[in-house]
């Protein structure tokens, strides 16, 4: 082996060390949110339920919660071992995207930087980091690119690319689009293909159907989509500036409404730098070969059509289906693209200046995010309904359906007739997040308005900018009668978590 390709090795090894490193680096830092709590909720269900309960939320197909069932049997359910799944696709991702990078034929070291771009990137590391179907989605997303690049140009792997694609839509409704520009592809570059194209459209779409008729079936029962994503905004000019910075922003990615969307003295110049670059890598574009310009449109295909689909549908239909993390399927050819432009600029100095300053302001972004911690006012309510119930078995009352979903999880070993969760409804407190709501076809959960009421003692859990007496919700409770015998906040950076116990 020539000292040439041990380095190549060496750095092969080194990014992988790096791109596994911060996907685990502080993967336990933050409890489980509003939708992880879902994923494992629904992942608890025995095997003849799981599929209806998952078919009732509308909006994702059911291969994420059974992979899920499957690891919790074998792990358990601590913090660390639930999000070492979604860490677990996130690696086995990179098999796919060095091959695919290989496919296309890319210099070693324009493939090193498309993988420590990836790398690096901050919604991605966000993802792996979730447990939730996303990063299962970004995985079978480059092994079906991956795989539809070797039939395109070596009409093999058809019936492995039928398979993962099967897979991907049974992971997410936005795997459909990444199939879509297959589709697009062969009928533009190859149509002699067609016929089979079209086989593999209608296998996927038939192994599909199963799961069609349970949506349909759920959504007859009264489920409606707007619960689900009537917050999500429509493709603006605010909205797709910021996925575009979550397309090339390293290590940042915003983890609550309350924090920038970007970090920009890193995002802004880094899209410049891709602007500049690429606009230099064009002046050269007649001198490119003809697989070079193919690649080009392969690649702009597996980008662009994604997000046209996304806008179109965004703006024609009730609601938007818009979001960084269903359009992560096409972060990777993204990647490529964007290194493609930069690696090849016909200027040497130009071309030195733009991979420098790429990894520059990577490290700049990184030293940024080493003080940032995530906190927030939901990750006080495991410790504050723990404490409750070793205390005195009271009902808890929560205000809003978020505090009522963690309160319910954090307690759901230990909660009885003596104990349970109750919502609180019709009480005018602060504007209820109405992007979480209870599941359909959960009962755990009660309902009451405040007049119903016969509790002598409860313990009311809620949220707030800290304890305020004269403020709702204890000043409802002090019309009702109650007075209050004892309070503890956690305090955390959007908020506290607030438990008081009332007794009349």
């Amino acid at each position: 082996m020539t000292q040439g390709r041990k380095f190549q090795y060496a750095v092969t090894v080194a990014l992988i060390v790096a791109y596994v490193a911060l996907r685990l680096w502080r993967l336990t830092d933050t409890c489980l949110w509003f939708d992880e709590i879902f994923s494992v909720h629904a992942a608890e269900h025995p095997w003849n339920s799981i599929l209806n309960f998952v078919a009732l939320d509308l909006i994702h197909p059911p291969l994420f919660y059974v992979l899920l069932k499957f690891w919790i049997s074998v792990g358990g359910e601590s913090l660390f071992w639930l999000r070492l799944l979604p860490v677990i696709f996130s690696i086995v991702a990179i098999v796919p995207f060095i091959s695919l990078c290989r496919e296309l034929k890319l210099t070693f070291w324009t493939q090193a930087l498309a993988f420590f771009l990836l790398a690096v990137n901050g919604s991605l590391i966000k993802y792996a980091q979730e447990v939730r179907m996303y990063s299962l989605l970004m995985c079978l997303s480059v092994f079906s690119m991956w795989l539809f690049v070797r039939y395109f140009y070596r009409s093999k792997n058809f019936i492995a690319l039928v398979i993962v694609n099967v897979l991907l839509v049974y992971t997410h409704y936005f795997g459909w689009f990444a199939i879509a520009s297959e589709v697009v592809a062969i009928l533009i570059f190859q149509r002699i293909k067609w016929r089979r194209i079209a086989a593999m459209f209608g296998i996927v779409a038939a192994s599909f159907l199963p799961w069609m008729i349970c949506v349909w079936q759920a959504a007859r029962s009264g489920s409606e989509l707007g619960q689900n994503i009537g917050w999500m905004s429509r493709p603006d000019v605010r909205e797709i500036g910021f996925f575009i910075f979550d397309l090339i922003e390293p290590f940042y990615s915003q983890a609550a409404t309350s924090e920038p969307a970007s970090i920009y003295r890193v995002s802004v110049p880094i899209f410049l730098i891709v602007i500049i670059s690429w606009i230099a890598y064009l002046f050269g574009w007649k001198n490119r070969t003809d697989d070079e310009r193919r690649t080009i449109w392969l690649l702009l295909i597996f980008i662009k059509l994604p997000i046209i689909f996304a806008f179109i549908a965004s703006w024609l239909l009730p609601y938007s289906i818009w979001g960084t993390r269903h359009l992560i399927i096409i972060f990777a050819p993204l990647t490529i693209l964007i290194v493609i432009g930069v690696a090849n600029i016909p200027v040497q100095w130009l071309r030195i200046a733009s991979i420098t300053l790429l990894l520059l302001f990577s490290g700049y972004a990184a030293g940024l995010q080493t003080g940032r911690r995530q906190f927030h006012s939901w990750c006080g309510v495991e410790p504050l309904v723990t404490e409750a119930l070793q205390t005195e078995r009271l009902n808890i009352y929560t205000t809003e359906d978020l505090f009522a979903y963690h309160a319910w999880f954090a307690g759901r070993n230990s909660l009885d007739e003596n104990a349970k969760v109750i919502k609180l409804n019709a009480l005018d407190v602060s504007a209820e997040d109405r992007a979480f709501f209870l599941p359909r076809g959960f009962d755990g959960v009660e309902h009451v308005k405040l007049a119903e009421i016969r509790d002598q003692k409860l313990w009311l859990l809620y949220r707030a900018g800290g304890f305020l007496p004269d403020d709702p919700p204890i000043r409802h409770f002090t019309v009702a009668g109650y007075h209050v015998k004892s309070n503890k906040a956690v305090v955390m950076k959007d908020g506290a978590a607030i438990l008081a116990q009332l007794e009349k």
